[in-house]
């Protein structure tokens, strides 16, 4: 309401009609009423943010382990070949 107020003084010191300057005032709170976010729903923004990047760090985690067994189990193949291929050389 104050920046309402403030805005209606500032159009009607410049000779700015005062129909025009009601105008110009409701478009402007229309457009904050609509378009701005508000604390709620920033709010609910971040709790939603807060749930992808838990999910996604569960994800890594898993992600993660399995990486780490495959890479294991292909140290323990290749391991494998070099001893049969030193064998087989000896």
């Amino acid at each position: 309401m104050k920046t309402e107020l403030a805005l209606y003084q500032a159009l009607i010191s410049i000779n700015v009609p005062e129909q025009k300057a009601n105008a110009v005032i409701d478009a402007l709170e229309t457009d904050m009423l609509s378009r701005l976010a508000t604390k709620a729903d920033l709010t609910a923004a971040t709790a939603e943010l807060k749930t992808e990047i838990a999910h996604l760090d569960t994800r890594i985690a898993q992600l993660d382990s399995r990486i780490t067994i495959r890479m294991g189990f292909m140290l323990s193949a290749a391991v494998g070949v070099v001893i049969a291929s030193l064998k087989f050389l000896h």
